[in-house]
């Protein structure tokens, strides 16, 4: 659904598990550092809102949203989170480049979950200008950092297994 459809910052919080057990990586590029700033605050408050605690947060920067999966890598290794969120920004200006950045981003959070069975969450914006980013980093469309925490705590939860039991449906 676009953007522009959703506010970012909106879900129901009792969908939402407890995070006080929980443990948290959080990568966040400084390039656009105005805008990474914003996601990570968004997303570093909503963790503590659901529980997390802040020893159990554990954060880098990395140069560029290019960096994220390797910065991911290294704190999985360092800290051995539950959950893994990457925060960055590519704004597409007048070359390629957003595309190649980007898939390169997306592939690499989606091998690096699928070899440790552990969640890699892409909190990347991928927006055509500055407005549309700032418009998601907490302006008139909300913060996909406050997203990217929510499926942070969610998929953590459910990578615990399910409360109350261990019934399986799907594979």
């Amino acid at each position: 659904m676009a953007s522009a459809l959703k506010n970012l910052s909106r879900y129901a919080d009792s969908n939402i598990p407890d995070a006080a057990e929980m443990r948290f990586g959080i990568v966040v590029s400084e390039w656009n550092a105005a805008i990474t700033h914003a996601l990570y605050e968004g997303c570093y408050n909503t963790l503590l809102k659901h529980g997390a605690q802040p020893e159990n947060i554990h954060t880098v920067q990395v140069p560029g949203a290019f960096e994220l999966p390797t910065g991911a890598r290294m704190l999985n290794g360092q800290a051995n989170p539950d959950a893994l969120i990457c925060l960055g920004c590519v704004i597409k200006g007048e070359t390629s480049h957003n595309a190649y950045i980007n898939h390169a981003v997306a592939n690499g959070l989606v091998n690096l979950g699928i070899a440790t069975g552990k969640p890699f969450i892409f909190g990347v914006l991928t927006p055509d200008t500055e407005q549309q980013a700032l418009d998601r980093a907490g302006g008139q469309f909300g913060n996909k950092g406050v997203e990217a925490a929510v499926t942070a705590i969610r998929m953590a939860a459910l990578k615990r297994g399910p409360a109350g039991g261990k019934k399986k449906i799907g594979f």
